[in-house]
């Protein structure tokens, strides 16, 4: 298998972007570019609907740029898509077809029901969750969806986005009084009443993509000093989202431009975003908001790269394997050869503590990451692997849980943990610091018993009797030096967590 390229372009009503996909030669993926140019096509209709002629050759202009970026990453596909703006355009077919001409690109007009399923596909493939209401607020259009049991069930397009009612609605000032509020809350609350289903399911929360909510809870992260800079599967109450519309709404555009977490290039249709958002949120009764980072673009390469099944079963797994497999140096039969060693420890010490529930899986996926640091330097692989745990997104897992997986992949001491996540710390209870210890120092003691990196050890019985935690090697492939010496030296540290001393035995021993 060779590495492959796939650029994803977005023609959206708001903005242009562009992210290029790739698949390395093992079979993960990442995006090694990306770009973002502001279009505002729903703000350039005239009075006949169509796209201005002028707006088409800066549209025209920038497609020609993300092509010469893909051309310079050699992408064996470009996949462009378009939304609402050109999707309701009266010249329509002649945007597309010069588009095709002047570009080379076939640009793919999506439906408003294909949008919204781009989307949820984005969505749930990169959060854990079994059901809810997703909404995507673009610059033209507006789209719902409901999922239940991890399905989508139905959705709906609405011709409504932050551009174009901020055209309608919002003063030259910025500005929107009272009064334009009813107004527009009326008209969108009147649009929803259409849709009978969405009010048949109350409290859900109301899962949002697209730049209105990523740019909400940047606001609300700074209004908050919240610590971990990452807006994806990020909460916000109604209350906070009241009050930073509130905040906005009766600010001058100038000095919106200047409040902290927030775009200069979003700054002028934040607040009709938020307007249309607060509707729907009030309609859905929903609980509260979830932000997600992924959308559109990652649908579309989800649904590009994985043509059979396109939706993923198992999220937080995927992106494990994903980032394991970004950062080969360590050799894969260790890996697995821990990860296995590391999850036989835990269940047969985990009656010995009170564990929450989802310690298990932190474990797991900590005894598939820890060595991922190695990629940068093998001598302080711990110190690099917290870096890129905490830094890599891992879908799938609260921040609280990035933290604490991150935490116990990189283990040495309760010392060096309380340095480690000091910026982190209002993201942790107390408690945390003694299931990190113990679900670490498991992790260490499973490192240790392949220290050779050989997989010697086959099958392992596991007894805990009067203070010794015997580990009985009833199958291996040779002799246990290395891993007996390792366990040992580890002995003293792992009695202080566990109050036992782990010992290792096997046919070897004379």
């Amino acid at each position: 298998m060779t590495e492959q390229r796939i650029g994803i372009i977005d023609i959206g009503s708001n903005s242009i972007r562009l992210a290029v996909y790739e698949r390395t030669a093992n079979g993960a993926h990442r995006v090694i570019d990306g770009g973002k140019r502001p279009a505002r096509l729903s703000g350039e209709i005239d009075e006949l609907g169509r796209i201005r002629p002028e707006k088409i050759d800066e549209l025209i202009g920038i497609l020609n740029h993300y092509r010469l970026i893909c051309a310079h990453h050699r992408t064996g596909r470009i996949r462009a898509v378009a939304t609402a703006a050109i999707r309701n355009a009266t010249n329509r077919d002649d945007v597309v077809e010069r588009m095709l001409n002047e570009t080379g690109l076939t640009v793919e007009v999506l439906s408003g029901e294909d949008e919204a399923r781009f989307g949820y596909l984005g969505m749930i493939n990169t959060i854990d969750i079994r059901e809810g209401f997703l909404i995507d607020i673009g610059g033209g259009s507006t789209e719902i969806s409901l999922f239940r049991d991890r399905t989508l069930v139905q959705s709906v397009s609405f011709p409504f986005g932050c551009v174009n009612m901020t055209r309608a609605f919002q003063g030259s000032d910025g500005l929107l009084t009272d009064d334009s509020l009813a107004v527009l809350e009326n008209a969108i609350s009147k649009a929803l009443d259409q849709e009978a289903w969405l009010s048949w399911t109350p409290g859900l929360p109301l899962i949002g993509v697209g730049g209105t909510v990523r740019a909400l809870g940047k606001l609300d992260q700074a209004a908050t000093r919240y610590a971990f800079p990452l807006t994806h599967n990020y909460e916000i109450s109604s209350s906070n989202a009241d009050a930073i519309f509130e905040q906005l709404r009766t600010m001058p555009l100038d000095k919106r431009r200047k409040v902290p977490g927030l775009s200069k290039d979003r700054a002028d249709v934040i607040v009709i975003g938020m307007a249309i958002l607060r509707v729907v949120h009030r309609k859905l009764r929903s609980t509260h908001y979830l932000i997600c980072g992924a959308g559109l673009r990652d649908g579309l390469f989800f649904d590009t790269r994985f043509t059979n099944q396109s939706r993923l079963d198992d999220v937080l797994g995927y992106s494990v394997r994903n980032l394991s497999l970004l950062h080969p140096e360590a050799p894969q039969p260790h890996l697995m050869q821990v990860n296995r060693l590391s999850m036989q420890l835990f269940d047969s010490l985990k009656r010995q503590a009170s564990l929450p529930a989802r310690t298990e899986v932190w474990l797991d996926a900590a005894s598939s990451l820890f060595r991922i640091g190695a990629s940068i330097d093998y001598l302080q692989y711990a110190k690099h692997t917290f870096y890129l745990i905490v830094n890599s997104n891992l879908n799938g897992l609260t921040h609280r849980e990035i933290v604490l997986i991150a935490a116990i992949a990189s283990f040495k001491s309760k010392s060096r943990f309380r340095q480690q996540v000091a910026e982190y710390r209002e993201l942790l209870d107390e408690s945390d610091i003694e299931i990190v210890a113990q679900l670490g120092m498991l992790l260490q003691l499973a490192i240790a018993l392949d220290r050779s990196e050989t997989q010697s050890i086959g099958r392992l019985a596991i007894s805990l009797s009067q203070g010794t935690l015997k580990l009985d090697a009833l199958t291996c492939s040779g002799p246990l030096d290395v891993e007996r010496a390792e366990v040992e030296e580890l002995s003293k540290d792992f009695r202080k967590v566990w109050h036992c001393t782990p010992v290792l035995y096997s046919p070897y021993i004379v």
